[in-house]
């Protein structure tokens, strides 16, 4: 099981409108509204942006492979996840959902249909 990193990236650029971009020694995944995920291919882990409860939903399915990111950024919803242990279906829902959560809001319709 787990995931590589080249797949991991193949997957990612499935997604509609991401871009891509160093941060610090990781790859930022980004919407045009926002970071979704960061990529250590080092280290072997992607980081989540979740909101809490993602973050406690992935973290129960799966403990062994998803755990809160340490300190206020866990807190808030930012969740690890350890690609050598993922499964890739596991890792696409996600990543999908740290994706809609990321993605521009729809524009509120002005005057009349």
């Amino acid at each position: 099981m787990g995931v590589d990193i080249a797949r991991v990236k193949a997957l990612i650029a499935t997604l509609e409108a991401v871009t891509s971009a160093p941060h610090f020694h990781r790859t930022a995944f980004r919407t045009p509204r926002k970071t979704f995920a960061t990529l250590d291919e080092v280290g072997h882990d992607i980081n989540l942006m979740f909101d809490p409860d993602l973050r406690d939903f992935f973290c129960e399915q799966v403990p062994a492979a998803f755990s809160p990111v340490p300190g206020g950024w866990g807190r808030m919803g930012a969740t690890r996840c350890d690609l050598a242990i993922v499964d890739e279906a596991t890792l696409m829902s996600a990543v999908t959902a740290a994706h809609r959560l990321a993605a521009p809001k729809p524009r509120a319709r002005r005057g009349g249909a």
